[in-house]
């Protein structure tokens, strides 16, 4: 949240009275629904697995209305998704959206990228293929990317503070 708030106008504070929030709690697995849904939003961050920057900040990205990189309008410019390796009940996570790419490049190192080999049902075989070379290193979860960074201002157009309350 440390780093939202140096590099973004996004604001995570505590609530008081608000009727919509971010109810961030630890459960089973790492996710939150995407944008605004209204009431008090899970953001699901499992404490055996979830405790790290990156993770937190894909979720976070999530709430805040962004879908997975992969996923963008126009990946299939920058990625070949290799549904015929991705396990069963998981290709959802890989499906293209009609997404606003505030006109920014896609973003192999975004931290709302999968890695190549991401809910791979098969060892050795990769999900995401990159284009024009198959050996791009995509995904992380060290935090945020320029990028991400860039897309959230745009997003938000960052000359305002904007603020979401979470629950504490």
């Amino acid at each position: 949240m440390e780093e939202f708030e140096t590099l973004t106008c996004v604001r995570f504070v505590p609530r008081d009275t608000e009727k919509d929030y971010l109810n961030i709690m630890s459960s089973q697995g790492c996710a939150s629904y995407l944008g605004r849904i209204g009431g008090g939003q899970m953001v699901a961050l499992d404490m055996g697995g979830c405790m790290h920057r990156g993770i937190i900040q894909h979720e976070l990205n999530h709430a805040l209305g962004f879908y997975h990189e992969h996923s963008r309008s126009d990946r299939d410019n920058y990625v070949n998704i290799m549904y015929q390796y991705i396990s069963p009940g998981q290709a959802n996570n890989f499906n293209k959206q009609n997404t606003n790419n505030l006109g920014l490049e896609y973003d192999y190192t975004s931290v709302m990228h999968y890695n190549s080999f991401a809910f791979s049902n098969t060892s050795g075989q990769p999900t995401i293929v990159t284009i024009p070379a198959p050996n791009i290193p995509i995904g992380q979860r060290d935090g945020l990317s320029v990028l991400d960074v860039s897309k959230i201002n745009r997003l938000y157009q960052c000359s305002k503070l904007l603020q979401f309350y979470r629950y504490q």
